[in-house]
């Protein structure tokens, strides 16, 4: 047998025997996720060509359960499924409330969980887009949100650096205020939930994840937002090490400087593309 088609047919048994060993936890995360319109929006998917098999978690959220999924051709792609009985609808409605992207008027859990999916999916492509280092976007449906997968190629996932401390953390947060500058500057989006929890330290390189909360800049509570991110980090890698200062952060950010200087003056400046749809 060719030493690739065989290295190719080990690596599809492994990954149907490993899909195979699924112990009770793994049982009991499925239950809570796979409803009835969850498994025809992941068939959907599957027909479509996006997903083959859904292996391990990646991660468990109070909102979302993040699994690996696997292409037709033995890639790896990360699956966010949003769970419709434990999500925070309010928290949901606090963030889509103050973006002109949506019109979300409704008290349908479920509508109200497409509608973040969608923001979430829109927000990853605009910061792509835009050069953020971020998971790809593949495609959204309903309750579940593919993206790319952030880890190596045998299917280990990439850990928060709150998980896996960066080795030289001065560097990781001089290349994290470099993303940082992008998402504000050239996406024109805030984060809103920035913090080691949410950025990956994939080789020594920050990508960050989580963007569903993502908000445009003249969203009113995107000032709160910013400040609250740069102060998370800044407190956060001072533990590490960094010498570093929530004005040295913001003076870097220099185009949302001149947003609130003028602001805190009475005046306006107008921030273009900000509420651009994607």
């Amino acid at each position: 047998m060719d030493s690739k088609v065989a290295k190719a047919d080990a690596k599809h048994q492994k990954i149907h025997s490993e899909k195979r060993k699924k112990d009770s936890s793994d049982r009991k995360t499925g239950n809570e996720i796979f409803d009835k319109i969850t498994l025809e929006t992941l068939y959907k998917l599957a027909n479509q060509g996006h997903i083959d098999i859904l292996n391990g978690a990646i991660s468990t959220g109070k909102e979302a359960n993040v699994l690996t999924g696997i292409t037709d051709d033995e890639k790896f792609v990360a699956v966010k499924i949003y769970r419709i009985a434990t999500s925070d609808f309010k928290k949901m409605n606090y963030y889509l409330d103050g973006d002109p992207r949506f019109n979300v008027k409704t008290k349908n859990k479920r509508k109200i969980i497409y509608s973040w999916v969608t923001k979430e999916f829109k927000n990853l492509t605009r910061l792509y887009d835009a050069g953020v280092t971020v998971p790809k976007p593949i495609t959204s449906a309903n309750n579940v949100l593919l993206i790319e997968f952030i880890g190596d190629e045998d299917g280990n996932p990439a850990q928060p650096a709150k998980n896996q401390t960066p080795e030289n953390p001065d560097e990781f947060f001089n290349k994290l205020l470099v993303e940082l500058k992008k998402f504000v500057n050239d996406a024109k989006l805030v984060h809103g939930d920035l913090s080691n929890y949410n950025i990956l330290n994939k080789d020594e390189n920050p990508v960050i994840i989580d963007v569903s909360q993502s908000v445009v800049l003249d969203n009113p509570i995107s000032k709160e937002l910013l400040e609250r991110d740069i102060n998370t980090l800044v407190n956060e890698y001072k533990r590490l090490g960094v010498k570093t200062s929530f004005e040295e952060v913001w003076e870097y950010i220099e185009d949302m400087l001149e947003f609130y200087e003028a602001e805190k003056n009475g005046g306006s400046v107008v921030l273009e593309g900000s509420a651009e749809e994607e």
